[in-house]
């Protein structure tokens, strides 16, 4: 079997006196859609900020595409094949949805004086790539109709699929995905839960969502890592994670779900 594309290996972050995550230990292979759930406070959202490089474990390691991640800033993480969205929004919204896009293609672009300067051939054929690469995500995600909008003006489940699209732009090898069906209504979830497997399989990629809705999490995820005050106390399938004793108890049950 192929060494894991993310590997958490004994994860521990601790702020002060306090312990945030604790021994954390998780994997995502190439193409897999992982869940990571937990109550609020659980340390969902640090992990996420330890795996991306804004924060750096205090113990244990992180290993990205047979790399480690130490010292690595966060834009490094993503030009390497890491691609992170927000569970608040983070668009540019006075900018067209077209160049909130076309913003996150510039990081694989090579950029210095002379092509700052020298506007000829090779820059104008590099616009057009980049242009004909954007228009091409707007398409596939329906939103070619409002290319020139600002990205405020979408509506709600509009901006949090802008906000994949300008993810997706920057080529990644592993999607990470905080919270993103906070605020949505139940339709706006349930077509949530069919634009992360499309991207799944257009893609090709893996996926690592942190969520608090059951529905998506159990529809859609092969294996769900369970977190409690910072500690992992259940992973398995869907099923399993549905019927552990730990998980009802610290998450499932008092939910109510």
């Amino acid at each position: 079997m192929s060494a894991p594309l993310l590997e958490l290996e004994n994860i521990t972050i601790r702020f002060g006196g306090l312990v945030a995550v604790s021994d954390v230990s998780l994997q995502v292979r190439e193409g897999e859609l992982v869940g990571l759930i937990g109550p609020n406070g659980a340390g969902k959202t640090t992990v996420f900020n330890m795996i991306t490089g804004v924060y750096q474990p205090t113990d244990g390691k992180i290993i990205f595409a047979g790399k480690s991640t130490a010292r690595k800033k966060p834009h490094a993480l993503t030009k390497s094949g890491m691609a992170r969205t927000f569970q608040n929004i983070r668009l540019f919204g006075s900018m067209s949805v077209f160049d909130n896009v076309r913003a996150a293609t510039q990081l694989h672009r090579a950029h210095g004086i002379r092509q700052a300067l020298w506007r000829g051939k090779s820059h104008h054929a590099g616009e057009k790539e980049v242009e004909d690469r954007v228009m091409e995500l707007l398409e596939v995600f329906s939103l070619q109709d409002f290319r020139d909008e600002p990205a405020a003006s979408l509506p709600y489940g509009g901006q949090r699929r802008l906000e994949i699209v300008r993810a997706l732009a920057t080529q990644p090898k592993l999607l990470l995905l905080d919270e993103p069906a906070a605020g949505m209504n139940p339709s706006e979830k349930e077509e949530l839960k069919h634009l992360i497997e499309f991207i799944r399989k257009r893609f090709g990629m893996a996926i690592l969502l942190v969520e608090h809705d059951m529905k998506v999490v159990m529809g859609i995820c092969e294996r769900i890592a369970v977190l409690e005050y910072g500690i992992k106390i259940a992973e398995g399938t869907p099923k399993e994670i549905q019927s552990h004793p730990k998980v009802i108890e610290a998450y499932l049950g008092a939910s109510g779900e």
